[in-house]
């Protein structure tokens, strides 16, 4: 025991157990210790002894009551050495005169280090540490006792010092605080000392050292990290100057507004922050267990301009929880443990210009049981304040980044149409997956997982799997612009469809039982696309063509050492890729161009086009100033050459010194 308390724990049922303490002595004749009896009390000397029972065990807390700070000049109540307390306990447990349990304990206690006494008011002149040493012993941090491993700490008795004297602090910090140094003359440490080292060597006194400095930082700067949490504007007033295309979206509390988004790998991110003018719509999938609440509603957000906006929250209930709850175990009714859960959260933001004017919230509830699997939703949408009474084509007339693709089918009569692919939920499986609209310049990949027999017919598998790949798309046109309207056929592109290649042989017939070849598993969207103009220094995007092929996968029913009344799986994909090109075509290259390519600065590592670039306006490497200044002393340094080259100059030089 090396504290003033001990802990220890006594097994069983303690009642009608007497606990008691006793101080222990050795016999100096036999060197063993007194028997002790059952006929203590629960106090010995300064020790105090307290129980705390319980049902299957009992907490015995053992206790030191005396003061532990070192001695003071005319000071009783103290520990006249630094190792204060040196005694033997023992605890005894007993029932009826019957010892049940005994205890022995060793106590060896130090005095505390802490300093309790008046500090003296006279400043302590700590000299410079670039010039003097700041002490003979910097490892001695404790005034009035013993530092550990600290070896030149004068508080440090020999008997202490033994405890930890092959362990000491070496260097600088240990004491050594004008060690010599490699470049002494006088210093033999170095193994291998050059020929040349008597005459590039030192002669000084170790007063004048290079460790003087050595906790001398001088004066730095702190770097300029971006923190975490983002300060609109420092300036009194208004806070912030408004929003932009991408901005994080503040709170009162100048922290991010959140609402759970999907990383990159397809997880969900509980604290992800809502960029301006970004629409998204997520689902993330969660369990009873794993519920977590998002961001509390009655958070204020920051308008843009320093105002601050409450959000208007509209409550609801979930009627058809077939929508949300995408896989249910089978669980008795006793065993069943529900909660009232948000299913889906949908965020409207009203803005104008660079300002949020208002948040429109609708949360659904719904009843989460134990055991079923939550596909919460999440949906974010900007809506401009001039466009809510307006139609569409007052919009924006390009695509923006992250913005559904608009799509329509003209061959029906309603024309409006989708362009999905597949968001797959619980075990991945095609019969529980949804679709997700198909977001403008993001590359998207996905698939589910479709369950075949192997007695599956090959053309009937074939034609399965191009049915829900068909399903995706229900559209025949694409719009070139977002607002493309429904009424003008120019606005809109044609689908261009490669139909999947189809077998006319039925390949599962006979020793081909359980393969197929041909299978159309793999849906590829091409999506091209171009910078048409800008808006307000804003880019604006258009779709020139979009293709739809497939990709063909040979499918072999996979089995382990029973094949019989089992099933398989065909993983069914859909990928989207968007493919940018110029808006007009480049022009072409000349016969020159194509054969003398000595000028051509892409095919040749010398460039002479560009032999006096630092001095144009495009480069930025340097301030300009300074590279005109540079060119100026190189053409000055040239024109002098070429004049001292000439041999007028010579004659000129030869004649003034004659």
């Amino acid at each position: 025991m090396s504290g003033p308390r001990v802990n220890s724990f006594f097994l069983g049922n303690s009642s009608g157990v007497n606990f008691s303490i006793i101080l222990s002595s050795v016999d100096e004749a036999t060197g063993k210790l007194q028997l002790a009896n059952c006929s203590g009390i629960k106090r010995a000397g300064d020790w105090n002894l307290n129980v705390t029972p319980g049902m299957t065990a009992s907490k015995v807390t053992i206790s030191l009551t005396r003061n532990l700070q070192l001695c003071l000049p005319n000071a009783t109540d103290c520990c006249t050495t630094p190792l204060c307390v040196v005694e033997m306990l023992q605890v005894l447990a007993c029932r009826d005169s019957v010892m049940l349990a005994h205890l022995l304990i060793q106590a060896e206690i130090y005095a505390n280090s802490s300093f309790p006494g008046n500090v003296s008011e006279n400043a302590t002149i700590i000299p410079n540490q670039v010039f003097h040493p700041l002490g003979s012993c910097p490892c001695d941090l404790t005034a009035g006792a013993c530092d550990v491993r600290c070896c030149c700490d004068l508080e440090c008795t020999p008997d202490l010092k033994q405890l930890f004297n092959e362990s000491c602090f070496n260097g600088v910090f240990g004491g050594d605080v004008n060690p010599p140094f490699d470049q002494l003359c006088s210093s033999q440490s170095m193994e291998y000392i050059p020929d040349w080292f008597p005459f590039l060597c030192v002669q000084s006194s170790l007063n004048n050292t290079p460790f003087l400095g050595y906790f001398y930082h001088g004066s730095t700067s702190t770097p300029r990290v971006p923190p975490f949490k983002i300060p609109l504007q420092t300036s009194p007033g208004r806070l912030f100057t408004g929003y932009r295309q991408g901005d994080p979206i503040m709170t009162e509390e100048d922290e991010y507004f959140t609402i759970p988004q999907q990383s990159m790998a397809g997880q969900c991110v509980g604290n992800a922050p809502v960029a301006y003018l970004q629409n998204f719509d997520v689902k993330c999938l969660t369990n009873l267990a794993s519920y977590k609440e998002g961001l509390p509603h009655d958070v204020r957000v920051n308008s843009g301009t320093g105002d601050f906006i409450q959000q208007n929250v509209i409550y609801r209930a979930i009627t058809d929880m077939g929508k949300f709850i995408t896989e249910s175990e089978s669980l008795h009714a006793a065993e069943v443990l529900c909660q009232n859960v948000t299913f889906a959260e949908d965020y409207t933001f009203i803005w104008k210009d660079k300002k949020i004017e208002q948040i429109n919230v609708t949360v659904f509830l719904g009843s989460l049981c134990d055991g079923e699997i939550l596909a919460q939703r999440f949906t974010v949408k900007f809506q401009s304040l001039k466009s809510i009474n307006a139609t569409v084509l007052f919009g924006n007339p390009g695509y923006q980044v992250g913005k559904p693709v608009k799509a329509a089918n003209m061959n029906a009569s309603d024309t409006f149409g989708s362009l999905n692919i597949w968001q797959p939920a619980g075990r991945g499986l095609c019969t529980l997956a949804t679709s997700t609209p198909v977001l403008f310049g993001l590359d998207s990949f996905s698939g589910c997982i479709l369950e075949v027999g192997i007695d599956e017919d090959c053309s009937l598998l074939r034609g399965n799997v191009t049915e829900k790949l068909n399903s995706l798309i229900q559209a025949t046109h694409v719009g070139k612009r977002d607002n493309s309207s429904y009424s003008d056929l120019n606005d809109w592109v044609e689908i261009i469809r490669l139909d999947p290649f189809n077998s006319d042989t039925n390949v599962s017939s006979g020793n081909l039982k359980g393969i197929c070849p041909d299978i159309p598993a793999n849906l590829n969207i091409r999506i091209i696309f171009a910078d048409v103009g800008a808006l307000q220094g804003i880019p604006q995007q258009e779709i020139l063509a979009v293709q739809i092929s497939y990709s063909t996968v040979i499918w072999q029913f996979q089995c382990g050492l029973i094949c019989e009344n089992s099933t398989s799986f065909l993983p069914v994909t859909a990928s989207v890729q968007f493919i940018k090109v110029p808006a007009q075509p480049p022009i072409p290259m000349t016969r020159f161009q194509m054969n003398y390519t000595e000028f051509d600065c892409n095919r040749n590592a010398v460039c002479w086009p560009q032999l006096f670039y630092p001095l144009t306006r495009f480069y930025t490497g340097e301030p300009y100033s300074q590279c005109l200044a540079k060119g100026l002393l190189l053409a000055f340094l040239v024109l002098l050459a070429a004049i001292m080259s000439n041999p007028w100059f010579s004659k000129l030089w030869d004649s003034s010194l004659v």
